[in-house]
């Protein structure tokens, strides 16, 4: 199994960027933060590829700089929940470049049509992707994820990785999460929260002044409000918490994301949104 290699989570995947020695990188954003900190700290050169809200975030190849040698986009995307088609994804593929598509929520999206996965180290030279077990299964403390790509690229993006950078546990849970039962469970989750996430949505777009942005396909819901900074404090003090958004390249403090719960759950966030919504008014 020359194309995969098992990581202490998707973070250690990142943190071995530089290992690749882009002399450029294109960070489509908004998204995950920790592959620019990574990049940053080694002195690679990062250049942002801003999506738009007024298209639904969607991903557009071409505003991708040609001479960037190093590419990576999350999908479906974190904060943004977009799910971006596959044929667009592998778009970005160029000869000299590596593509980087982390999916580390792609497992909750029913189906999992738009994975770059089964193609990633099979006559796709260059393009990885970093996948994570702890979304799905909530082990976030073991560190448990891999990374798929060629065998070359893998080799270049784990020299002088440390020794015994995974221990026993991580790979027992990664065994366990991938045994046949555990992958028909994780499909049956998914078509769940995919349900739960529409009565979410539903919910939310409700209430004045909430937008739900772009068209949500992974397990959370960005939105937009008109006090951010306001409605984190009053969710925080009845105890919910939830993800501010302006730590995201292109985002403000009045983009907030929420995690999709069963509807028994999320009664309570909609009623505290709809409450403090009401105040304004």
């Amino acid at each position: 199994m020359d194309e995969v290699v098992v990581l202490n989570g998707s973070a250690e995947g990142f943190a071995l960027l530089p290992n690749l020695r882009p002399r450029k990188a294109a960070l489509v954003h908004p998204s995950f933060t920790e592959p620019e900190v990574a990049l940053r700290q080694a002195g690679v050169p990062v250049e942002h590829v801003l999506l738009d809200a007024a298209d639904g975030y969607a991903l557009h190849p071409g505003r991708v700089p040609e001479d960037a040698d190093l590419v990576v986009v999350g999908n479906p995307t974190n904060p943004t929940s977009t799910l971006h088609p596959r044929e667009v994804v592998l778009a970005l593929v160029r000869p000299g470049r590596t593509v980087v598509v982390d999916e580390a929520f792609m497992d909750a999206v029913p189906g999992e049509p738009e994975s770059v996965a089964a193609v990633s180290g099979v006559g796709v030279p260059g393009l990885m992707v970093f996948r994570s077990l702890t979304k799905t299964w909530a082990i976030p403390g073991l560190r448990a994820g891999y990374a798929l790509s060629d065998p070359g690229t893998l080799a270049r993006l784990t020299w002088n990785r440390p020794q015994w950078p995974v221990g026993t546990l991580v790979l027992e849970a990664v065994r366990a999460c991938e045994e046949p039962r555990a992958v028909a469970e994780a499909r049956a989750g998914a078509v769940r929260l995919d349900e739960h996430r529409v009565e979410l949505q539903k919910a939310l777009a409700e209430i004045p002044g909430v937008r739900v942005e772009g068209d949500p396909r992974a397990p959370f819901l960005l939105l937009r409000v008109d006090d951010g900074a306001g409605l984190r404090a009053h969710l925080r003090g009845v105890g919910i918490a939830v993800r501010r958004g302006d730590t995201f390249p292109g985002l403000g403090p009045d983009h907030l994301r929420v995690a999709v719960r069963p509807p028994g759950e999320f009664g309570v966030l909609v009623e505290a949104v709809r409450d403090y919504q009401e105040g304004l008014s």
